[in-house]
């Protein structure tokens, strides 16, 4: 059986659009987890009207679509995952334009640029507001899509506009009150991100680049930055006795998981929110450790803990 055979949709999705495809294509290369099973295809477009035209058809054919980013929030099933996964790597999803429309601090920052790239830019071109998300690691479309951020401020505080091509291959705007952030959520519809507008502010690079290494260099003190993972595995939860939101690390640290293991999967003996994999570690690993984990944490605090990685798996969106 060819691969057209196995995926009989694919010729007429690609075949006169301006895309790079790849069928049967491995997904655990693309994820910091590095595991994880295929895609039936992975899609490449090389221009916003090659990607609206491939979303249009896809919802036309009843073609499921993820978009791929930095592959960091991400976790792939052993099987895989069915229709189209699209990574937007072509140059016109990787532009940086300072003082965009002449308005000094703003950038229009493509959607599959890398944010750790664009912080590094940003700051060499003194402007501040991004720095306070060195060392998440994301492009800008898949920050802005889940409000990445951390201790010290998320993207949300500086994000002016969004667009994004929907489902239907129709490209909207989005001002920053309509995508209405929170933590680790926007209000955003379904489809793909394509650039954001960022205001940043005008600020003294030195001070700009100590910021940085005092950041990094306390992530890098209490994270396992020299293991594979996702980042953090849950959201930290809101206790409705208090309204208070906690480290979900510390309950499960306070909980005895520490160092609790399914295969090749571990709860980090640094970070208790990290899930860390070995060599020869399976998604199903990870997937039952989260589980165990949740259970565990559940029955000693009464507290549910909310997934922040994604799980991809065949048949579900």
């Amino acid at each position: 059986m060819t691969m057209t055979d196995a995926h009989p949709w694919s010729t007429s999705l690609f075949a006169d659009l301006d895309v790079e495809v790849e069928l049967d294509a491995p997904l655990g290369v693309h994820t910091w987890y590095a595991i994880g099973g295929k895609a039936d295809a992975l899609v490449r477009p090389r221009s916003e009207d090659a990607l609206a035209t491939l979303l249009r058809r896809c919802a036309r054919n009843g073609v499921r679509v993820r978009t791929l980013g930095a592959g960091a929030n991400l976790l792939v099933d052993d099987d895989g995952v069915d229709g189209v996964v699209i990574k937007l790597d072509a140059p016109c999803f990787q532009e940086l334009r300072l003082n965009a429309e002449g308005a000094p601090g703003r950038a229009h920052v493509g959607g599959g640029r890398d944010l750790g790239k664009t912080i590094h830019e940003t700051v060499r071109a003194s402007l501040a507001g991004l720095e306070p998300l060195i060392g998440i690691p994301a492009t800008v479309g898949g920050a802005v899509r889940m409000n990445a951020g951390g201790k010290y401020g998320a993207i949300g505080d500086v994000v002016e506009s969004v667009g994004l091509v929907t489902p239907s291959g129709e490209r909207r705007t989005y001002s920053k009150d309509a995508i209405g952030f929170s933590y680790r959520h926007t209000d955003l519809p379904a489809g793909t991100v394509t650039w954001a507008v960022l205001r940043l502010k005008p600020a003294d690079t030195a001070a700009l680049r100590v910021r940085l290494r005092e950041i990094s260099a306390y992530k890098a003190s209490v994270q396992p930055l020299g293991d594979l993972s996702a980042g953090c595995m849950w959201k930290n939860p809101v206790i409705e006795s208090t309204g208070q939101r906690v480290s979900a690390g510390k309950l499960i640290d306070e909980a005895g998981l520490k160092g609790t293991s399914v295969g090749g999967a571990t709860v980090s003996m640094q970070h208790g929110n990290f899930i860390t994999v070995r060599p020869g570690a399976r998604a199903t690993d990870v997937m039952e450790l989260v589980e165990r984990v949740g259970q565990e944490v559940l029955a000693r605090t009464g507290v549910r803990l909310e997934r922040e990685v994604v799980f991809w798996k065949r048949g579900q969106d």
